[in-house]
C-alpha cells in the first residue's frame, strides 16, 4: 500500500495534457457526477472512470472539504452548492452578452433563439431567449450534445478542414439520436458542403423527432459560436433563408453576437 507521501506525489504528477493530473481527475469526476444526475456512489465513479477507489476517495474528500461535493446521509456523494455560484457566474456572463441580440432575433422571427459554442468535441448551449408562442421549443442552457446530430454542429464545423472533422467524429462516434441522424463521416461532410453553399445549417428531425432547427455561425466570434433556431414552420417556402438573413451580427454589437 502506498504511503501518504507516495499518494501526494502521485496526485501532483503531470497529466498527459501537461496539466496537473489530480485536477484533471477531480474535474472529470464532477462531470461524471453531473452526467449521472448529480448523485453517485464511489463504486459507480470507480467503474465509470477506471480509477481505483482509494484515489477517488481522496479526490472526493478534497472536493467535499471545498464545498464542491457533499456527502449524503446514505454515504453517496452529490454535487455541492459552491458549483451553483460558478455556473451562475458563467451563465450570467454569456447570457448578458447574448440576450439583447437573441431577443431581437425572437422579435423579428417569432421563434426561440439560442446561442451555442463548440466546447472540446461537444456542443454546449449557453444562452436562450424563448419565443412568445404558447407552444415553443425549449433547450436547457448548459445542455451538451454531439455535433453530428444538430444544425448548430454543422454550422460550427462547416469551415473546419475535413481531416479535423473526421478526427472529431472518430473520437465522439456518431450514434443515431433518431432514424434521420447522419451516422457516417462522408454523409456529414456532404452536409457541411451544403451548409457552406447555403450559408446556414438545418437539423431536420436529426436530434429529436418533430423538431426542426436552423443554425448560423456567428462571424468574428472570439470563440466558435452559432445560433441554433428552432422552427415550427421550416417547410414554408423561403422560411429558412428569411430567418438566416436576420441572424448575422450587426456592426454595433459585440463580436460574436447577434
Amino acid at each position: 500500500m502506498p504511503t501518504s507521501d507516495a499518494s501526494a506525489t502521485d496526485a501532483a504528477k503531470p497529466a498527459a495534457s501537461g496539466g496537473v493530473q489530480s485536477l484533471e481527475r477531480a474535474f472529470d469526476l464532477l462531470e461524471r457526477m453531473a452526467d449521472a444526475g448529480g448523485e453517485v456512489g464511489l463504486s459507480e465513479l470507480s467503474a465509470s472512470s477506471g480509477l481505483p477507489l482509494p484515489t477517488i476517495h481522496r479526490l472526493m474528500r478534497t472536493l467535499v472539504a471545498c464545498g464542491y461535493v457533499r456527502q449524503q446521509p446514505n454515504r453517496r456523494y452529490a454535487l455541492g452548492p459552491r458549483l451553483i455560484r460558478l455556473g451562475e457566474s458563467a451563465s450570467r456572463l454569456l447570457g448578458t452578452w447574448a440576450r439583447p441580440y437573441l431577443a431581437r432575433l425572437v422579435e423579428e422571427t417569432g421563434e426561440t433563439a439560442n446561442m451555442a459554442l463548440l466546447d472540446g468535441d461537444e456542443i454546449v448551449y449557453v444562452a436562450q431567449v424563448p419565443s412568445k408562442h404558447s407552444m415553443r421549443m425549449f433547450t436547457e442552457v448548459g445542455r451538451r450534445v454531439l455535433p453530428h446530430s444538430t444544425g448548430v454542429g454543422k454550422a460550427l464545423l462547416a469551415h473546419t478542414p475535413p481531416d479535423e472533422v473526421r478526427a472529431l467524429l472518430a473520437r465522439t462516434g456518431m450514434p443515431a439520436a433518431t432514424e434521420k441522424t447522419i451516422t457516417t463521416p462522408d454523409g456529414f461532410l456532404d452536409a457541411l458542403e451544403q451548409v457552406r453553399r447555403a450559408g446556414y445549417a438545418v437539423d431536420d428531425n436529426e436530434q429529436e423527432i418533430g423538431v426542426r432547427c436552423l443554425a448560423v455561425p456567428v462571424p468574428e466570434s472570439p470563440t466558435a459560436a452559432a445560433l441554433p433556431h428552432p422552427l415550427r414552420s421550416l417547410l414554408r417556402p423561403g422560411r429558412a433563408p428569411a430567418i438566416a438573413a436576420v441572424a448575422p451580427v450587426d456592426s454595433e454589437g459585440p463580436p460574436g453576437m447577434v
